[in-house]
């Protein structure tokens, strides 16, 4: 196999989204035609299969088919292990309904190039164009995730900095020290994982205010209400989205933390109360048209607490024979 053109590869995981990939990635290779880009066709279908076998065919994109939907943090390994297999130095990794602005990839590979050890995020607003991510907080003390405007309302709080997954650059050798997304999540606190993974073996996570990326979120998860993702915040999300979002909360802790501070996580009362918090982020409104949120939410809490109470041993990779 010939070697990539470019020290770059864009890695996007698509599930069920060809169309999405097709429009959004449009301008970045017209932008960079020297980058090499991948595309892991996470299985949802064999029509979606054949447009996506259609789409790499005519622009010329390296193609991963797994046989089955191997979530996002298994499609990024895929992804990535071709990239790198290819000759690729850095790899953005980029959600399929994200889109970045021109000239943003040059950036973030500045920052990277100047410390092959910085995982580096541009600044992600909404289609509206509020913010989306400028990174997050996670905060040790409970599990909550807030955003860095609310640290002047928690003075002395404990937390963990960290970059969203929609969009992100780091180079071989950040990665190679890393080892990849764990098996642990399928969708959603896997980026959490990753930031957390980067600092712990050297890294500094970076955010490119700069450079500018724009996310409908949920683009990838559409349904007829919102099947261009949302356009702004405080709509409602997928049950995919409060499932993961709720249980990997605890799967996190789990992977990472200290016993004492995986049960207090771990608390009955805590972990209903932050999934009710999760549910709000679509609003009350939606309750009432989907009750059935209720009942996905506590389920959520069982198995994330389930998990918590296991015996896996922390910080390690699992195995995905699926792959």
């Amino acid at each position: 196999m010939e070697s990539a053109s470019s020290a770059t590869a864009v890695v996007v995981v698509n599930y069920a989204a060809a169309a999405l990939v097709a429009e959004n990635l449009r301008g970045l290779q017209a932008e960079r035609p020297d980058v090499l880009f991948v595309v892991v066709d996470s299985y949802s279908g064999a029509e979606e299969r054949e447009r996506a076998r259609r789409l790499a065919a005519e622009r010329g994109w390296d193609l991963v088919t797994p046989y089955v939907n191997v979530g996002f943090g298994g499609g990024c390994d895929l992804g990535v292990a071709r990239a790198l297999e290819r000759g690729a130095d850095r790899v953005l990794l980029l959600n399929p309904d994200a889109r970045l602005a021109e000239g943003a990839l040059a950036l973030l590979e500045a920052e990277v190039a100047a410390d092959p050890l910085a995982l580096v995020a541009p600044r992600i607003d909404r289609p509206d164009g509020s913010v989306w991510s400028v990174g997050s907080d996670l905060y040790l003390a409970d599990g909550r995730i807030r955003s860095p405007r609310a640290r002047d309302r928690f003075p002395g709080a404990e937390r963990a900095f960290w970059l969203s997954g929609a969009c992100l650059l780091l180079s071989r050798e950040l990665w190679e020290r890393v080892g990849g997304f764990r098996d642990d999540y399928f969708l959603y606190w896997e980026d959490v994982d990753l930031s957390w993974q980067v600092v712990t073996v050297g890294g500094r996570l970076v955010v490119r205010e700069d450079a500018h990326a724009v996310h409908a979120e949920g683009g990838t998860q559409g349904t007829a209400e919102h099947d261009q993702g949302r356009q702004s915040s405080g709509e409602p999300k997928s049950d995919v989205y409060y499932f993961h979002n709720i249980r990997n909360r605890l799967v996190f802790a789990r992977l990472n933390l200290p016993e004492e501070t995986v049960a207090r996580w771990r608390g009955l009362r805590l972990s209903l109360r932050i999934a009710w918090e999760v549910l709000l982020q679509g609003g009350r409104r939606q309750l009432l048209r989907r009750p059935g949120l209720l009942l996905l939410a506590a389920r959520a809490v069982r198995e994330g607490r389930r998990f918590a109470a296991s015996p896996t041993k922390r910080g390690q990779k699992g195995e995905n024979s699926s792959r």
